[in-house]
């Protein structure tokens, strides 16, 4: 049998297996760790998403950084042998936003992918964190850290980075199946590890800085992308100061109404406490229009939520990443403060906002 699995794969024959018996469903199952932190390749939509911030001192402006990863099963190819069936994309994300120059850059990859985990140069891997785009990377170590690479000389920034959790995994919605409509099906496995200790190397335009921050990881898997009626979303996560965190989403249609709505609070050492869909409210205050795309989006918000009402304000506007080259999605995604209504300062997170363009699909 042995010689016979080295011969299948010399001649790219070998079965990819599924990653585990419900690895195409999405259920109120328990969540099962290392193995649910890897590929679920069955479905049809994943993504590895981290955001954070950097500083090179206390008193200085931050750095925001964001990296996605995403995974999508193509439904093609299925008996088609060789490591260029295109049974799975991989696609990723990096930007990298310098609040004091008022600067945004980013990059983009993609790559088929035939399933086989055993590809070095791309795969998704089952068993763990470990997702790899070229030399793009992002992989969980046994010691739980994740680390990432993203060079990226195309838009003049290289990212390094070590993420070590300092908190237990947080599962959004119900011990981790998260509704995202108002039907069964509209519905994801998600948890976050908020409140990440972040170590990182950032080269700008060939100059190199060692720096520390705090970051924000979601992992998430789904499939379906959106409800029928939905074209977007607007969704925060927010590492608070007092080490607590927040979430919080709304689906929206093309008239701006709410499809569907929720998110978190977990305070620090305290119980998750999960939103309804009556609890969370986004009112926009203040818009930007890209120059680039003519696209309009919120960049300070009233946010309302079960855990107090906010304001939350982009630290600058222009952070619209336009990845009409790999996902072809245009959205937004940019490192903000949250703010109590007096003005004070209680945390800093991203807000991303989606299909305020062209309604959002990926792939």
């Amino acid at each position: 049998m042995a010689l016979q699995a080295l011969a299948a794969a010399a001649l790219g024959r070998v079965e990819v297996a599924r990653a585990d018996a419900n690895d195409d469903t999405v259920s109120q199952r328990a969540l099962v760790f290392p193995r649910d932190h890897g590929a679920h390749s069955g479905t049809r939509i994943e993504w590895w998403y981290a955001t954070g911030w950097l500083r090179p001192d206390p008193q200085a402006a931050p750095v925001g950084w964001q990296l996605t990863f995403f995974r999508s099963r193509t439904g093609l190819a299925a008996e088609l042998p060789g490591r260029f069936a295109p049974r799975q994309l991989l696609f990723a994300h990096a930007a990298v936003s310098d609040v004091a120059a008022r600067r945004h850059r980013d990059a983009q990859r993609l790559s088929r992918w035939s399933g086989d985990p055993s590809q070095p140069e791309v795969h998704a891997a089952a068993h763990d964190t470990d997702v790899v785009l070229g030399a793009w990377s992002f992989v969980r170590g046994a010691d739980g850290r994740y680390s990432a690479r993203l060079p990226a000389a195309e838009a003049g920034f290289t990212l390094q980075l070590v993420l070590a959790p300092t908190q237990a995994v947080l599962l959004q919605g119900q011990h981790g199946h998260s509704r995202k409509g108002p039907q069964p099906q509209q519905a994801s496995h998600y948890y976050t590890q908020p409140q990440l200790a972040v170590q990182a190397q950032l080269a700008l335009d060939g100059r190199s800085s060692t720096l520390a921050g705090r970051g924000w990881l979601d992992h998430e898997w789904s499939n379906e992308l959106l409800a029928p009626g939905a074209v977007g979303w607007d969704w925060i996560g927010i590492n608070l100061h007092d080490g607590g965190a927040l979430t919080a989403f709304v689906l929206r249609r093309r008239d701006g109404s709410v499809v569907w709505a929720g998110g978190s609070h977990r305070p620090a050492g305290g119980a998750v406490r999960v939103f309804t869909p009556d609890e969370v409210q986004f009112q926009p205050l203040r818009e930007w229009t890209s120059p680039a795309t003519g696209a309009r989006y919120p960049v300070r918000w009233a946010i309302t939520t079960p855990a107090g009402a906010f304001e939350l304000e982009a630290l600058f506007e222009a952070q619209e990443l336009d990845s009409s080259a790999s996902t072809g999605a245009i959205y937004w995604e940019g490192l903000s403060a949250l703010r109590e209504r007096d003005g004070r300062e209680i945390g800093l997170g991203y807000l991303e906002m989606t299909g305020r363009k062209t309604p959002l699909k990926l792939g």
